[in-house]
């Protein structure tokens, strides 16, 4: 067992970053000894020296392949933010094999384990379930990066959603990446480099993630979550190797459910009715996985800050004065997850939906890439003889023009339904 277990078919990123970690405990071993040396000399001569236990930039000197910046790229499901916990655990990893010659990241040991379980003092993880990270978050995490860790040895910042800072927040982040406080590391994933600001990725050191093979996907379900081998062969599969909607289809009935009844869309566009009926229940399916989220999370959050501002029993739920402010930017806030809910379920719906048009193109050609919704054949086979390749080509453009709508606000409702009306016409 090790920290890189759960990074799946990424042999080449795991040696990299095997490697950074060796290094990167070199030159925290190495300070230490400086230290205790000029602590030492100081003791006999009154004087101490400046200590220099920095990693570096990009391109790190003496041959270290440690450096202060990472840019994690890679497509939706390869394991980005996985990739950048594993890294922040062996970094942390005090395992005292490493001292023997051992490989940082051992997975046992208290740096990894509160590194993995989010309860590391020096290692902070942030993801987003808003539509973007602003400034006066990303103003915290450039206070906290200048601190000195506290009982690691180094300061991680994992920023999961990279891709989703403003315009304001990235300009914030920049100064911190161009002006690295000595012990600290930032962790930065998004899905690709176009995502992060030049100037940002120029100062990063840069690690591509590829897709996992299904195979590697299925085996990690069984392993890890205990899912039947035929059911975790059947969603890394239906999913084509992203192992989280993989494990959700597999320990989530609801979400198998929804994903059949996207599938079966295509079959029920053949008139404007069935196209304007299809969509609405579209939008209606992704409301409803929003109002679940809610109905989870919101009613705990509510209680808890409740609780917090001294809401007492027996006041009838009033809050004491002063207080109003604090509930509304929490309401507000949960206001925003609803909305970036509702579009990251439509946006799953639409990449389902993605998968069905390219297995019925791979019949219609005559491929042989393997079917990935073989529990569909047989609406594949109908989709695939009453069309041809050119047709089904104009419904995949369709399914993106719908996805780039959304990403720039369109009213989801209506971006919908031109989707529908597209497949309709062909």
């Amino acid at each position: 067992m090790s920290v890189w277990d759960d990074l799946v078919g990424q042999d080449r990123v795991a040696v990299q970053l095997t490697a950074a970690a060796r290094d990167a405990d070199a030159l925290v071993t190495a300070a230490s000894a400086q230290q205790a040396d000029a602590a030492g000399t100081a003791a006999v001569t009154g004087r101490s020296e400046p200590l220099d236990a920095g990693p570096g930039g990009p391109g790190a000197t003496g041959g270290s392949r440690m450096t202060h910046a990472w840019l994690f790229t890679g497509p939706p499901g390869s394991g980005r933010a996985t990739a950048a916990r594993a890294f922040a655990a062996a970094l942390q990893c005090v395992s005292p094999d490493r001292a023997l010659g051992g490989v940082p990241g051992c997975g046992f040991c208290d740096g990894c384990h509160t590194t993995l379980v989010g309860t590391h003092a020096d290692v902070e993880i942030v993801r987003t379930d808003l539509l973007s990270i602003g400034v006066k978050e990303t103003r915290e995490l450039v206070r906290r990066a200048q601190l000195a860790p506290a009982v690691g040895r180094w300061q991680v910042i994992v920023l999961e959603d990279a891709d989703r800072l403003t315009e304001g927040a990235a300009n914030v982040l920049l100064k911190a990446v161009e002006e690295p406080a000595p012990r600290t590391v930032w962790l930065l994933c998004a899905p690709s480099l176009e995502d992060v600001l030049p100037t940002i990725r120029s100062r990063c050191r840069h690690l591509t993630l590829r897709t996992p093979p299904v195979d590697a996907v299925a085996e990690v379900l069984v392993r890890r979550d205990g899912i039947d081998p035929q059911l975790a062969a059947s969603v890394a599969r239906a999913t084509q190797g992203h192992i989280g909607r993989a494990r959700r289809l597999a320990t989530d009935e609801r979400a198998r459910a929804r994903r059949a009844a996207v599938l079966k869309l295509p079959l029920r566009v053949d008139d404007v009715g069935g196209c304007l009926k299809a969509a609405q229940e579209l939008i209606d399916a992704a409301t409803e996985d929003a109002k679940q989220l809610a109905e989870e999370v919101d009613a705990k959050e509510t209680e808890e800050l409740r609780a917090a501002l001294g809401a007492a029993a027996g006041t009838n739920g009033r809050l004491p004065r002063g207080t109003a402010g604090a509930m509304k930017e929490l309401q507000d806030r949960q206001k925003r997850r609803a909305t970036r809910t509702q579009r990251d379920s439509l946006d799953l719906a639409l990449t389902d939906l993605t998968g069905f048009y390219r297995d019925v193109l791979a019949l219609q050609i005559g491929s042989r890439v393997a079917i990935a919704n073989t529990d569909v054949r047989d609406a594949l086979e109908r989709v695939a003889a009453g069309s041809r390749p050119e047709r089904t080509l104009r419904r995949i453009e369709a399914v993106t023009a719908c996805r780039q709508a959304l990403d720039r606000n369109v009213a989801p409702l209506l971006a919908v339904e031109a989707m529908t009306m597209a497949l309709r016409a062909g």
